[in-house]
């Protein structure tokens, strides 16, 4: 039997399918894989707003409600009635703000140090800032949690800031130093022999062409920083943010014995949404400030 060549293996297969039903089946193989990976991830958001509207009584029938049939507000009402939402809104949003302000102005002063001033050490400095992103948090922990103890910083916000702002300014410099390189130089050389000195040349000519990559990581920044639950839980009990608070809520005890699941569902939502809104509202900045690093010229 004559075995068949590269060329002629081809040439068969283009002879199964014309041009058009190649790419339909393209089409059709790319909607299947985008329809199970949106199921996949969509499906859990779905249930938690549909478990969030539905009575506390049908959370739980046999067979199970996949549509919304018997809307009502009363798990938000019993939400709004059983936990400080408000304070606990209030700290997540003076948590987030506060890293992400605090995390993107000391990586956009390191990343241009680290891109324009020649010192000795600076890719060996650059190369820790790497290196401290794969550190693990579970495993500074405890030599954390006594500093800020010595310091008094347990159970501040400045503390919980602080604490972020340096877990999130080593990935953000990775990021805004490759951007920060791509600029030219000669902008900044041109100011400099224009007199200006070095703070100008930050504020009025390097900020300004930064501004969509430092806008991109303040928002991931706050993504982060809203999500985050490890180093609030530790360090801020009296500082309650919406994540801490959705973990006291599914381990105190109800009269059942059981976990509230209707008031799970409830916060679970209210955490969700304002993240979702600032996503779906920034999204075309998000790709554009990322996006850009990667593109030369």
């Amino acid at each position: 039997m004559a075995v068949l060549t590269q060329d002629a293996r081809e040439g068969a297969a283009r002879g199964l399918f014309s041009p058009a039903m190649s790419k339909w089946l393209d089409r059709l193989i790319f909607l299947l894989l985008l329809g199970s990976f949106l199921f996949v991830v969509l499906l859990p958001f779905y249930w938690i707003v549909l478990s969030s509207f539905t009575p506390k009584s049908e959370l739980f029938t046999t067979p199970p409600r996949y549509w919304f049939s018997n809307l009502t507000f009363d798990n938000y009402r019993a939400l709004a009635d059983n936990v400080p939402l408000f304070r606990y809104m209030l700290n997540s949003l003076i948590f987030a703000l506060g890293s992400s302000a605090v995390s993107v102005a000391a990586a956009f002063l390191a990343s241009y140090a680290l891109a324009r001033l020649n010192f000795r050490g600076a890719n060996l400095v650059f190369a820790a800032f790497v290196v401290s992103i794969a550190l693990p948090q579970i495993g500074t922990l405890v030599p954390l949690f006594e500093l800020f103890k010595n310091l008094n910083l347990i159970n501040t916000h400045h503390g919980l800031i602080l604490l972020m702002s340096s877990l999130m300014t080593p990935f953000t410099v990775w990021i805004l130093v490759p951007f920060l390189r791509q600029i030219p130089f000669e902008i900044e050389e041109a100011a400099v022999v224009d007199g200006a000195r070095l703070h100008q040349v930050l504020w009025q000519i390097v900020l300004p062409m930064m501004r969509p990559a430092l806008a991109t990581l303040f928002i991931i920044n706050f993504i982060i920083s809203w999500n985050e639950l490890l180093y609030p839980l530790v360090f801020a009990q009296r500082q309650r943010t919406l994540s801490v608070g959705l973990v006291q809520l599914a381990v105190q005890p109800t009269a059942g014995g059981g976990r509230p699941w209707d008031l799970l569902s409830a916060m679970s939502v209210t955490m969700i949404v304002p993240v979702l809104i600032l996503v779906l509202l920034f999204q075309r900045l998000i790709v554009a400030g990322l996006t850009r690093g990667a593109l030369k010229g």
